[in-house]
């Protein structure tokens, strides 16, 4: 009973962070179990030329910055693209969605046909709670699944964050946010 009565506190306190209200919020996202990264949100220190609210992605370091004002920033732990998948590059956030549909793309398919061909948005999809597009590229930062791959480098291309950090950075970033991808 404590143990449920915890849950409930803790989502209720995560989706209050991501200024998600009970009105708005939908069944899936009551479902939703904050995972603790191997990586804590915090903040840091940090000297940039950018403005506040630009995105940058250190793949080396697996982490994930939100410029913030007084050069300080958000720092999150993230999965990275896999050895051959990596990408480094500057583009825009050009659309959010919260449980997204997967549709994995015609390359992906063609190296794994036994993905299904499209996925509803929910616990088990692959994109987690949130997703936010990355213009001009076939890469999300989102969700994940598989909280065990923050901090690696295992995917296609895409920047994973756990649900928790994911609904936090999706209600901070705006579209048209800048995001720098570095390795």
């Amino acid at each position: 009973m404590l143990r449920s009565l915890f849950r409930v506190a803790a989502m209720a306190a995560l989706m209050a962070m991501a200024g998600v209200g009970s009105a708005s919020a939908n069944y899936l996202d009551s479902q939703l179990q904050p995972v603790a990264s191997p990586i804590p949100r915090e903040i840091v220190s940090f000297n940039t030329g950018e403005a506040p609210g630009t995105i940058i992605v250190r793949t080396g370091e697996r982490r994930l910055y939100l410029v913030l004002p007084d050069h300080q920033a958000l720092r999150y732990g993230v999965g990275v693209g896999r050895p051959g998948f990596s990408w480094q590059g500057a583009t825009r956030i050009v659309n959010k969605r919260e449980w997204p549909d997967w549709t994995p793309p015609a390359q992906m398919l063609k190296r794994r046909p036994d993905l299904p061909r499209h996925m509803a948005g929910g616990l088990d999809n692959p994109l987690g709670a949130r997703a936010m597009y990355l213009g001009g590229t076939l890469y999300r930062i989102h969700g994940s699944n598989e909280p065990d791959t923050i901090g690696q480098a295992v995917s296609s291309g895409c920047i994973r964050m756990t649900n928790d950090d994911v609904v936090d950075l999706y209600s901070r970033a705006r579209v048209g946010s800048r995001v720098i991808v570095t390795r």
